[in-house]
């Protein structure tokens, strides 16, 4: 039985909400932030265009288990209450360096200490804001593709300033909500 649980998603836009119904679907407690309600009101929309989806491309869909991911799937709007007891953070957020190094600054304060910090950046070092998060022992990046469901892959990249048994699990927890992880030695955009 993992010790990661809950997952909270960071940013519920394209790439971020298959990210949120991923690990639903495998299983987790997910809590979907973002920054306006009119954005997560959006969600119910996205659940029924991924279903098709899933019911499409994956071999072990059913109706009852896509349902049961739903039902674990929570919303906020509050960031600090969306972090505070996640096991993992995923942040999806736009590819802005000063609005990743405000917003891992303001979840860092509010984060358990044993909680692992992921980026979904794609364009910028996890190094580049590390540092905000005042811990960058536990920030990497977890890099999804576009249709997670079905192209689920996971690059993990560490910072110089990672734990080594922080890059681990999170190889780990790739695996836990199927993905096919990639380990990135060399840290690169």
């Amino acid at each position: 039985m993992s010790e990661i649980t809950t997952v909270t998603v960071l940013g519920t836009g394209v790439l971020g909400s298959q990210i949120v119904m991923q690990a639903a679907y495998a299983g987790k407690d997910v809590v979907a932030y973002d920054v306006k309600q009119e954005f997560l009101d959006k969600l119910p929309e996205r659940w029924e265009w991924m279903r098709a989806h899933y019911e499409r491309d994956l071999d072990d869909f059913f109706d009852n288990k896509f349902d049961s991911a739903i039902e674990r799937i929570s919303t906020s709007t509050d960031l600090a209450q969306a972090v505070g007891s996640a096991d993992v953070v995923i942040e999806a957020i736009p590819e802005n360096l000063e609005l990743k190094q405000e917003v891992w600054g303001n979840v860092g304060k509010a984060v358990k200490d044993s909680a692992i910090l992921l980026t979904n950046s794609s364009s910028l070092r996890p190094s580049d804001f590390a540092d905000a998060t005042g811990h960058p022992d536990r920030f990497l990046a977890l890099h999804f593709a576009n249709m997670v469901w079905r192209l689920n892959t996971g690059e993990v990249m560490a910072t110089p300033k990672t734990d080594p048994a922080v890059f681990e699990r999170t190889i780990e927890f790739a695996r836990e909500i199927n993905l096919q992880p990639f380990p990135v030695h060399k840290e690169t955009p």
